[in-house]
């Protein structure tokens, strides 16, 4: 039968999900209940073999509001506060021209009446861990008239005009806006508070049955003539057969008006935040890898994107590592695949990517990358939770990912946490924001002081000081 061991692992999963909460609970403290190693993350990560059995590990966070007072920690000579509350499950920001911050609004929803068993479980776990309710399809704008890093005033600039809002992208007189069916374009000018047209719809994008990877960024080439569009497939390792995941797995791209829409890079399982290497110029992006290979399997990552790009999924992950639960193989994709050039470790579910290029944060910030690690569900000692710094030279990631924002978790042995990050951005001051989706909260990181400027190298005509 064509699908017949890919069918087996799914009937697994169906007798696991059917034995009810009790064991998912009791499977939360599989595996060796240890931190990632240092060797899941960096340019040369450690690829062992699978270790997953029959029953996956399951450790779904539980939810709690944080604690009256607290707050994530920043490393020294930082302050951390609230940039803004009271939101619903912000998503994704994005920075206007004069200072405005945009909050996407958007999650994952309860599955409908009559989707696939599996599903409606999965969806199960999720609610357990606050990531599931109805979506408030809102884009907030957040307006900070007094600088004192918090948000005064706050306006629905849309409101239920786009489903699952996501990415969003000022181009010109129009704010794109990518949403989980397509992606919309709106006349847009800076200081606008409310946008009331339906807006143009410039293309659909894929959703199906299943579409567990909902979230579609979207951000301009850098001429501006182009639109790059992230599409996460539909599920984990294409259970339910590639025909399902047309257009998925891919970054796409497409001009302004939807048209002359093509794969850019592809076999790229859950692609999410996209930014420009300030550098170099070239495309990069953060990528959820799959689950149920084990705790330490398969390192989410941190890699450039390049026309014609092929990563491997759904026949093989980090390069030619053949996942062999796919069926049918397919070793001619197989040898295509190219590695990733940088690990961020297993199931910590990399989404938020900017690079940094303000100069209010130290120089050991310029140039490298904030990543906002969402956390795992499918390890037994829960990694991620926070936002990382990625250094950059010559273009490229080095060392290993150094924490920025922590404290999501107040016991990294146990399931409870207070936060989830998902976007980052800078503000117009160069401050860090980090939309916090399970605690409702923009987050706001500074320097203390603000670094003073480099003084200039001597010439003949400068003297030295």
């Amino acid at each position: 039968m064509k699908h017949a061991d890919a069918n087996r692992h799914t009937a697994r999963r169906m007798i696991w999900a059917a034995s009810g909460l009790s064991l998912a609970l009791a499977l939360s403290a599989c595996g060796d209940g240890s931190p990632p190693p240092q060797s899941n993350f960096g340019k040369d990560p450690k690829i062992t073999a699978p270790t997953a059995g029959i029953i996956p590990t399951i450790n779904i966070p539980s939810p709690a509001p944080w604690p009256k007072g607290e707050m994530p920690k920043a490393p020294a000579g930082f302050t951390v506060q609230r940039f803004a509350d009271g939101l619903d499950h912000p998503r994704w920001l994005y920075l206007l021209p004069n200072g405005d911050v945009l909050v996407a609004e958007s999650s994952t929803e309860p599955p409908k009446s009559d989707a696939p068993f599996m599903k409606k479980v999965e969806n199960f776990f999720m609610n357990r861990a606050g990531a599931v309710r109805p979506s408030p399809d809102k884009v907030i704008l957040l307006r900070d008239t007094d600088g004192d890093g918090k948000a005064e005033t706050r306006s629905v600039l849309l409101d239920g005009q786009v489903h699952q809002p996501y990415g969003m992208a000022l181009i010109g007189d129009h704010l794109y806006v990518g949403g989980t069916a397509g992606v919309w374009r709106f006349a847009f000018t800076p200081g606008m508070t409310k946008i009331t047209g339906a807006g143009e719809k410039i293309t659909t994008l894929p959703t199906g049955k299943y579409n567990n990877h909902w979230a579609r960024n979207t951000i301009p080439s850098k001429d501006g003539t182009k639109l790059f569009v992230a599409v996460g497939s539909s599920s984990n390792i294409a259970d339910h057969g590639i025909a399902e995941e047309e257009d998925r797995a891919n970054i796409l791209e497409m001009n302004l008006d939807g048209s002359g829409k093509r794969v850019f890079a592809s076999g790229i399982r859950n692609p999410n935040g996209m930014a420009f290497e300030p550098q170099t110029g070239t495309l990069w992006t953060v990528v959820n890898e799959r689950d149920m290979l084990g705790d330490d399997l398969v390192p989410d990552y941190l890699t450039r994107v390049r026309d014609g790009d092929f990563y491997g999924w759904p026949w093989s992950y980090w390069g030619k590592h053949v996942d062999d639960r796919v069926k049918p193989q397919n070793p001619d994709m197989v040898a295509k695949a190219i590695a990733p050039d940088y690990a961020l470790g297993a199931h910590t579910a990399a989404l938020g990517l900017t690079f940094y290029t303000g100069t209010a944060l130290p120089a050991h910030y310029q140039g490298g990358a904030f990543i906002g690690l969402h956390g795992s569900w499918n390890r037994s000692y829960l990694t991620g939770y926070k936002v990382v710094y990625v250094p950059f030279a010559n273009g490229m990631p080095t060392g290993v990912p150094e924490d920025f924002l922590t404290g999501f978790i107040p016991d990294p042995k146990g399931n409870k946490v207070y936060g989830r990050p998902v976007g980052v951005i800078a503000d117009k001051t160069g401050a860090i924001l980090v939309a916090d989706d399970n605690g409702d909260v923009i987050w706001r990181v500074s320097a203390n002081t603000p670094p003073v400027p480099p003084v200039p190298p001597a010439t003949d005509e400068t003297p030295a000081q």
